[in-house]
């Protein structure tokens, strides 16, 4: 017989109810207003997204980096796997039950991610903590957020309108990549992105969810970092 799922945590939030679900030792379930946002057995496309942020950074002393959204941690972890041991990250993230829960229950997930001594977790609009970030200042941007950008981002939009993407451009160092999670591709923020400044490609790595999409937009290096 089939195991039910089990409600384990719920909790209200600014954007509606968040629960846990739980079916067994790694299936796990955030449903927001009874649609599944995120799922511990689908999440190629949220350990791809962490992963291409941070590509060629193990090498690099002291790398920072700055992710928007903890979900399951699942992001977060890619991000530690692909970083050196004296690198930062700081995560924020809006909900504090979120946050319980990947220091709870979500645990084993990712082999305690959010505990890592390279983390801290800021309880913090993302939009704000990139408007405070300061020029060339980051190695890597990730956002792994509820809804990504899609068609209809006005300029002022917090996270995805023209002035975030510059403030991304402006706060990432020379060679540096701001990645995106989307639902599906839009090539209008595709366009938005290259505006900026960035060289971009994107990825479908779900194998899920074939419309899910990894923006990654690089920062041209330089030309002296070139030579």
């Amino acid at each position: 017989m089939t195991k039910p799922w089990t409600t384990l945590d719920a909790a209200d939030t600014p954007d509606g109810p968040l629960v846990l679900r739980h079916h067994d030792a790694m299936g796990y379930v955030i449903t927001h207003e009874g649609r599944v946002l995120m799922s511990s057995r689908s999440h190629a496309s949220e350990t791809a997204l962490g992963t291409l942020a941070c590509a060629g950074l193990r090498q690099r002393p002291h790398a920072r980096v700055l992710v928007g959204g903890l979900g399951m941690a699942i992001t977060l972890r890619a991000v530690l796997d692909a970083l050196p041991a004296s690198a930062s990250v700081c995560v924020a993230e809006l909900n504090p039950v979120i946050v319980r829960w990947c220091r709870g229950p979500l645990t084993a997930l990712t082999a305690g991610a959010v505990d890592d001594p390279r983390v801290t977790v800021e309880l913090r609009d993302f939009a704000l903590g990139l408007g405070e970030a300061r020029a060339a200042s980051l190695d890597a941007i990730a956002i792994d957020l509820y809804v990504g950008p899609d068609g209809d981002a006005r300029d002022d939009h917090p996270l995805y309108g023209r002035r975030a993407t510059e403030r991304a451009f402006a706060a990432l160092k020379s060679g540096a990549v701001f990645a995106v999670w989307g639902e599906a591709h839009h090539a209008s923020y595709e366009r938005q992105l290259t505006r900026a400044g960035f060289t971009v490609t994107r990825e479908n790595p779900a194998r899920g969810n074939a419309r899910a999409v990894v923006y990654v937009a690089t920062k041209p290096a330089a030309p002296a970092a070139q030579r």
